[in-house]
């Protein structure tokens, strides 16, 4: 048996790893050598469920790779007011299996490992095109005039997947009406004295009265950290050296005045920075010292579930079938999880079809409910409702005072 996955980003090459050390015919095709979207200039929450993923698919190699490249965090993920005022803080479950623990991972680093040790699998500008199948199995055809045949396609091309288009053409992406300002400070010495230790060393939610939400999220490089060829694209956005706090502020585009994409850095900057003024001043501060290479504007989309498909030769894995909103940051996480059930049934050989019918069906128990939590979250995030807001803050510091109780009570 042969599969190609068509996408060589996080789930397909995990996918790839999987099936290699399985013993299982493997190709990768992907349309760039350099991964420059924007995003890639960010970390990503690697959950226990994605860790595990990447441990059993990953050659041990290549695992030790991904923790040595794993950024530190305090890890307790925290709620406050746009005040500052502690609501609530979460421990992360204690962990002594990096295989069950939470990380803190750049893109660009996830990709380092992963694109690592698949010479002979992963090619590069190979710009999918389209797939015909035929009773031998499936051609796949390039923008460079290539072909290539496989018995599976995996269609692993992120979100606006041309392999769903042509396999599911009504499955549908649509705009939430969200937009996300984000931005990255440079987490220096210096520049860590001047922020609450909160904000310099965990994940923190702001929960303002309503209308908006803000998240922020340090990323601490480890030594083993290095660029690669992004660097040169944009030095400042893909820097995989340096340490930073990740920020976002979200609302509803009907927030923000008409033409906001059209808006540069600066003006982003003033703009935030504008909607800031009444808040402590350490979020002004993580806004105003941004470079503006990091400051941009994210519309937010999100999938639609479909119902269950007729399966067959050509599949999908993560953003091409399950793209979800990021206010729970969990999308990467289900397409290692993707990836990790999909290996599992190939690997048991038998009857392809029916590897890929179990698959296709517990990847849409799993995934589709993250889809809709995700959307919720979202719509939490940037509720206008100052009843539900208030009810927010208010259960959160209930919590938040019981998680504190039981902390003193264990010293």
């Amino acid at each position: 048996m042969k599969v190609a996955v068509v996408g060589g980003g996080t789930g397909g090459l995990c996918l790839a790893h999987g099936l290699s050390r399985a013993g299982i015919e493997v190709a990768v095709y992907e349309r760039s050598r350099t991964r420059t979207e924007r995003l890639q200039g960010y970390r990503v929450h690697i959950a226990p469920m994605g860790s595990a993923a990447l441990h059993e698919c990953l050659p041990p190699a290549a695992w030790e790779r991904f923790l040595a490249t794993t950024g530190a965090s305090e890890g307790t993920f925290g709620f406050v007011t746009e005040k500052m005022r502690e609501l609530a803080a979460f421990d992360p479950p204690p962990s002594s299996n990096p295989a069950a623990a939470h990380h803190s991972v750049s893109r660009i680093s996830l990709h380092q490992v992963l694109s690592s040790g698949l010479d002979g699998i992963l090619w590069y500008d190979k710009e999918f095109v389209r797939y015909e199948t035929d009773a031998k199995g499936v051609g796949l055809h390039f923008a460079d005039g290539t072909t290539a045949e496989a018995d599976l396609v995996v269609g692993a091309d992120g979100a606006s997947s041309r392999v769903r288009a042509q396999l599911l053409p009504h499955a549908k992406r649509v705009d939430t009406g969200i937009r996300n300002v984000i931005g990255k400070f440079p987490l220096t010495e210096e520049s860590r004295a001047l922020l609450p230790r909160r904000l310099a060393t965990a994940p923190t939610l702001v929960l303002p009265p309503a209308g908006c939400g803000m998240f922020t999220a340090p990323h601490e490089f480890p030594a083993a950290s290095v660029n690669d060829e992004t660097a040169t694209v944009d030095p400042v956005l893909f820097d995989n050296t340096s340490s930073y706090v990740m920020w976002t502020y979200g609302a509803k585009a009907t927030h923000f005045p008409a033409g906001l994409a059209e808006l540069d850095p600066p003006a982003l900057r003033a703009l935030i920075l504008d909607r800031l003024r009444d808040w402590h001043p350490a979020f002004s501060r993580l806004v105003r010292d941004s470079p503006d290479a990091t400051v941009a504007v994210l519309p937010i989309r999100t999938s639609v579930p479909v119902r269950e498909w007729e399966t067959g030769p050509v599949t999908l894995l993560g953003d091409a079938v399950h793209s979800m909103t990021p206010f729970r940051g969990i999308g990467a996480n289900i397409a290692l999880r993707d990836a990790q059930v999909l290996c599992r049934n190939l690997s048991r050989g038998g009857d392809v079809t029916a590897a890929v019918a179990d698959y296709e069906r517990q990847m849409r128990k799993y995934a589709y409910p993250q889809v809709r939590g995700s959307l919720r979250s979202a719509g939490q995030f940037v509720t206008e409702s100052r009843f539900s807001r208030g009810v927010m803050r208010a259960s959160m510091a209930a919590v938040g005072a019981g998680l504190s109780l039981r902390r003193r009570l264990r010293r």
